[in-house]
């Protein structure tokens, strides 16, 4: 019997730790962006959204955060409620849709009828700064393989005040700061220049001399 005694201790040790842990210490937040009553017209028509590229910090599941000695930080007990990029992904492609009346879904296209067009979105910035402002910036870039279509390249930079500094605080600047960029796609607004598509050479087209 001596021989199991440092098991039993063992299992009375984790058995203890687990009584002592409270699990409503961890906290969970949601990317909700907020409806807005401002309707945009509809200049997408249908599109797929790509994966939302983020930072590394953006991407993991503790709330980062900027403090005074300009370091990202982060605590286990305040995470996102659901995968980063999926929750940012999913909450893009429906405030565009939202605000615009756009079809605009996240990859992979689920419809039998293809988009008319692919939009892609990178994040350089996702963070709650040390000044008490959200900032989201990056580029985005929206893609017509039609001939003529027009196709995007635009800049985004937008700071939304956070008031106080705390993780539900950068949840909810988060969801605006979404919101705004929906807006801002939407119309297809923002520093950058628009390619016209042109039509791809017809390999079968018969040679002009014959």
């Amino acid at each position: 019997m001596t021989h199991r005694l440092p098991l039993v201790l063992a299992c009375l040790g984790l058995l203890g730790l687990s009584a002592c842990s409270d699990p409503e210490k961890t906290a969970r937040y949601l990317i909700d962006p907020p409806l807005t009553g401002g309707q945009v017209p509809n200049r997408l028509g249908s599109a797929e959204l790509k994966d939302v590229s983020l930072p590394e910090y953006a991407s993991a599941q503790e709330v980062a955060f900027q403090t005074q000695d300009g370091a990202v930080r982060s605590n286990p007990d305040n995470l996102w409620a659901d995968n980063p990029q999926r929750a940012f992904t999913l909450s893009l492609a429906r405030a565009i849709s939202d605000v615009s009346g756009a079809t605009v879904i996240g990859e992979p296209w689920p419809l039998a009828e293809p988009p008319q067009r692919v939009l892609e979105v990178r994040v350089e910035k996702a963070l709650a700064q040390a000044n008490g402002v959200y900032r989201l910036s990056g580029r985005y870039f929206v893609a017509d393989d039609a001939s003529g279509g027009a196709n995007h390249a635009r800049s985004f930079d937008i700071s939304v005040p956070m008031g106080t500094s705390s993780p539900a605080a950068s949840a909810a600047s988060a969801s605006s700061a979404i919101m705004l960029l929906a807006q801002q796609i939407a119309t297809l607004s923002g520093p950058g220049r628009t390619i016209a598509t042109t039509a791809p050479a017809d390999p079968f087209a018969l040679d002009p001399l014959f």
